[in-house]
């Protein structure tokens, strides 16, 4: 059964939880010694991601070594994580302690169902006030852009694109790939906030280009990177980031139309069978330590106290797009069935 916000919004509404949109934002949490000890109790924790998956395996991996408690890491596209939660808790399955998502739509709706614990670490506080969300239901942990790109081996920078209408170019067709907001959180983002500066005739224009069509964010980066096709016409920043990093003949592409801002968000679900371990994960997801290994790996980070690599383009130069989480979560649905219909997938 494909779960969708439009169905999760309508239970919420028929069960009576509604209200629970209106909790009071919680007092921020310091990371106390006895909450360590009691997270190593728990053993382990469930961590449901759309996070690159090179990333949140470092991730991972770090926090294991710091805390000694096993990470449960469970990646996928965020529309995918977002249905598996949904689908395991209507069988009374609660493995999910810490769900991480691009499309921060989904914690409207998880909410709605009275399915999180808001939870605001001390950290945080020092960060911009965007880093949290609304009642403090989730926190910004890292945040990336969507952009296009091309690897610079195939295509000469005089020629490439320059703006998102440029891959509409008929020099174009044939050399494109392209994510897809059915899987991906940060499309999604993108889809809406595009559609809605550009119109979707530019998504019915780009339909008509020959578009090598595929599920994640982190897919275009790495499959323009591997010269499959020549042109990215939309892919995670941050996947592009770390793969440029290593190597890689990307070359990222900042349209003056604008760039769309993806926040990742992360929250405590309120079933979570292990809430010691996934109040210390929180705390340590915007720990300096992590942060670091989120910058070291593509993303951006709010933390005024990491520093992001000098070849980064500066979000000062960018012209930035911002979607509400209202929105996301009241037109997603209405998105990914457009967007299917214009590509024939």
């Amino acid at each position: 059964m494909e779960v969708t916000r439009r169905t999760v919004l309508a239970a919420s509404t028929i069960m009576g939880f509604a209200s629970a949109a209106q909790a009071q934002r919680p007092e921020p949490q310091p990371l106390a010694p006895d909450l360590v000890a009691a997270a190593k109790k728990d053993g382990k924790i469930g961590w449901y991601t759309a996070d690159d998956l090179v990333l949140a395996t470092k991730v991972a991996k770090a926090f294991e070594a710091k805390y000694g408690i096993t990470v449960q890491l469970e990646r996928s596209g965020a529309e995918r994580i977002y249905q598996r939660i949904a689908q395991e808790y209507a069988s009374n399955i609660s493995e999910v302690d810490v769900a991480t998502t691009s499309d921060v739509g989904h914690t409207v709706s998880w909410n709605a169902n009275g399915w999180l614990t808001p939870f605001i670490p001390a950290e945080v506080t020092k960060w911009p006030a965007q880093a949290i969300g609304s009642n403090g239901l989730y926190i910004v942990d890292k945040f990336t852009l969507v952009t296009p790109g091309y690897n610079g081996r195939l295509v000469k920078a005089e020629d490439a694109p320059k703006s998102w209408n440029d891959l509409l170019d008929q020099k174009w067709k044939n050399k494109l790939v392209k994510a897809h907001p059915g899987y991906s959180g940060a499309i999604t983002n993108e889809t809406l906030a595009l559609s809605r500066t550009l119109g979707w005739e530019f998504y019915e224009k780009l339909a008509k280009q020959g578009v090598l069509q595929v599920q994640s964010a982190t897919d275009p980066p790495m499959r323009t990177a591997q010269g499959e096709r020549a042109i990215m016409a939309d892919g995670a920043e941050n996947t592009s980031n770390r793969l440029i990093m290593e190597g890689a003949p990307l070359v990222l592409i900042y349209p003056p139309e604008g760039v769309p801002v993806v926040a990742v968000g992360s929250v405590v679900m309120k079933r979570s069978q292990r809430p010691n371990a996934a109040q210390l994960f929180m705390h340590y997801l915007v720990s300096p330590e992590c942060q670091a290994i989120n910058v070291a790996n593509g993303a951006r980070s709010f933390d005024p106290s990491v520093t992001e690599p000098a070849n980064w383009t500066h979000l000062s130069k960018i012209k930035l797009l911002f979607n509400d989480p209202n929105d996301l979560a009241k037109e997603a649905e209405e998105i990914k069935k457009r967007y299917t219909k214009i590509f024939g997938v």
